[in-house]
């Protein structure tokens, strides 16, 4: 049983004024989730494509995406980025909603923090009255898949992920809000 207090954290709206801190974020989250796991060549490649300023400046302006930080007593602690309409990488003709990443700094964890950002995305799947809400992860993500299935995602498909140039399989999880 985790006894660990569930702190609240709030979520703030990422603009492009915020791009170094995101870019920054999402490099140091990356590195301490997959970096032992994967090749420094392969991270690298990735990472200096996926979390370049120019990339993520696109992304924040690109329709139906959004990035939020989730903000812990007035600290961002981790960051989480939602997709709908053709903004998804998947299901772009459903009523559904994508959260593509979810990520929390390393002196973080454990804190509930990516589950309140996962609840605030289903609070927004229903709000908007989407039909589903889904997101894919890493086969090796033990840690997240649990996460995942005890918030009532259960795995609905895959599909191929490239870091650098090593083709991963990602695991597709959805959640029925019908």
């Amino acid at each position: 049983m985790n006894n660990t207090p569930e702190l609240n954290i709030s979520l703030k709206h990422v603009t492009a004024d915020d791009i170094r801190l995101l870019a920054s974020m999402s490099r140091e989250t990356f590195y301490a989730a997959f970096g032992h796991l994967n090749s420094a060549d392969d991270m690298d490649a990735y990472t200096a494509k996926a979390f370049g300023h120019d990339q993520l400046l696109s992304e924040i302006a690109t329709p139906g995406s959004t990035f939020y930080f989730a903000i812990l007593n007035e600290q961002v602690t981790g960051f989480i980025k939602i997709n709908t309409g053709h903004a998804q990488t998947e299901f772009k003709n459903r009523n559904s909603l994508e959260v593509e990443r979810l990520y929390v700094l390393a002196q973080h964890q454990g804190k509930k923090i990516g589950s309140q950002m996962l609840e605030a995305a289903v609070s927004m799947a229903v709000e908007q009255q989407r039909d589903m809400i889904w997101l894919g992860v890493w086969e090796r993500n033990a840690n997240a898949i649990r996460l995942y299935e005890r918030m009532g995602f259960m795995h609905c498909g895959n599909h191929d992920f490239m870091l650098g140039g090593d083709r991963q399989t990602d695991l597709l999880m959805c959640r029925d809000l019908k």
